[in-house]
């Protein structure tokens, strides 16, 4: 069936009311004792690695400390219980606060043997349209562009060029259709999970299904959308999307752990996933016990080339932070990212499986998942499920990266649960932040 786009079915938060999270995963982050956090001693920092039941003891014996250890122990439980609960088979987390560590963690294995620890990479996906998104913006900060340019002036030769305009692409709402969604390419992406997509075949794909709303009259994930924005930057600035990244987004926030690829290579230590996805496109029967590794597979078509890449929990909190306050952005561009202005818009439609009524569940800004009042991307694909979401009235930052046990898929291949690392981020909420989890 489908695989699951990277960065969720149904995209993410919402899915949950939109459709069941058993949909084959659309093609979208060894036992040591607890031992303390380096940037967050005063605020009784705990960081665990491994699956042994770990001491608890906080880092300080003051009562202050021991009263601001206490929300540390808890993510520590949640993490602990989310490994079972949702059949994981590794779990890395990060929590921080105004930018300061309260916990990170690492449970589980990354393959037989090999324990999870708190460094390992692993793939972003669909943080990578925050980033995306992010630069669009700040170049409209320097003048270069503005939200509201239609495409024809970097793009011509699209459909629909004159009518398209950059807020559109940005905002899943120019009608161009999901590649992700044709089924020729899902059959080719099983076929061959390491074949080498080139952007132009993804945007001749999407652009080869038929169109089922005119540019700005519906809401549909696209992925679509975002290879052609990373084309248009490279037109408008005339330079290659790698370089962009790391001109204007990497390096002015310190992700040194943050890179992109042209190739399936995960830096060392990778956190290696696995998935039983391609059952029935394999044909293996229901009987049969099935799971293959997938942490090499090409994730060349997902998204805009030089877009694509691995990170670490250490960035992601730091990305958490950075697009949530708007650190590079002034504050007209923050407040367009992050703006709530298609609450209540959109609806479903026949030929487009993701077209909804986006809600204060799942609603989205320029490149970026609104839930309640969280901040959020939130990736799932072949086997890796990953989540950065940031809470403003708080300064809380939550990452979370997560793969999936044997168990964690039923007899068809689909997941049983493709959203552990938003149920871990949900939990988190309601003990760090009662009264503000995601969707209220």
């Amino acid at each position: 069936m489908l695989p699951s786009s990277f960065d969720r079915i149904a995209r993410g938060i919402a899915t949950r009311s939109l459709r069941p999270a058993t949909r084959r995963g659309v093609l979208r982050a060894a036992g040591a004792a607890l031992v303390t956090g380096g940037l967050g001693k005063a605020r009784g920092a705990v960081r665990a690695e491994g699956t042994p039941e770990p001491d608890a003891t906080p880092t300080a014996a003051t009562p202050a400390a021991i009263l601001q250890a206490e929300p540390a122990q808890a993510v520590v439980a949640i993490a602990r219980d989310a490994m079972t609960r949702y059949d994981l088979r590794a779990l890395i987390a990060r929590v921080t606060i105004a930018g300061e560590e309260l916990v990170t963690l690492a449970l589980g294995e990354s393959m037989t043997g090999v324990p999870a620890t708190v460094d390992m990479r692993f793939r972003n996906g669909a943080v990578a349209i925050s980033y995306l998104s992010t630069l669009l913006l700040v170049l409209v900060d320097r003048g270069m562009a503005g939200l509201d340019d239609p495409l024809t002036r970097w793009m011509p030769e699209l459909p629909d060029a004159d009518r398209v305009t950059l807020r559109m692409l940005t905002n899943m709402t120019a009608g161009y259709p999901d590649y992700v969604q044709n089924q020729d390419l899902l059959k080719a992406l099983y076929v061959d999970p390491f074949r080498q997509w080139a952007p132009e075949e993804l945007i001749a794909i999407g652009l080869s299904t038929p169109r089922v709303f005119a540019p700005g009259e519906n809401w549909d994930y696209s992925h679509t959308n975002y290879v052609i924005l990373g084309r248009t930057l490279e037109r408008m600035t005339g330079t290659p999307m790698d370089v962009l990244m790391q001109q204007y987004i990497l390096d002015p926030l310190g992700l040194r752990d943050t890179q992109g690829s042209s190739s399936p290579a995960i830096p060392e230590p990778a956190l290696h996933a696995f998935t039983a996805e391609r059952r029935d496109a394999l044909g293996i029967p229901a009987d049969v016990r099935f799971l293959e590794e997938s942490t090499y597979w090409n994730p060349s078509w997902t998204l805009a080339q030089g877009a694509i890449q691995t990170t670490t929990i250490f960035d992601m909190t730091t990305t958490a932070d950075a697009i949530g306050a708007g650190t590079l952005l002034t504050s007209e561009s923050h407040h367009a990212q992050i703006d709530p202005r298609l609450l209540g818009f959109g609806k479903p439609l026949a030929g487009c499986p993701n077209c909804h009524t986006l809600d204060r569940r799942y609603n989205y800004g320029l490149g970026v998942v609104l839930s309640g009042p969280w901040i959020l991307q939130n990736p799932l694909f072949y086997g890796y499920g990953a989540l950065e979401a940031y809470l403003p009235s708080k300064q809380l930052a939550v990452a979370v990266a997560v793969t999936f046990a044997e168990s964690a898929f039923d007899d068809q291949g689909n997941y049983r649960n493709g959203f552990a690392a938003q149920s871990v981020l949900e939990a988190i909420a309601g003990q760090l932040a009662p009264g503000e989890e995601p969707g209220t």
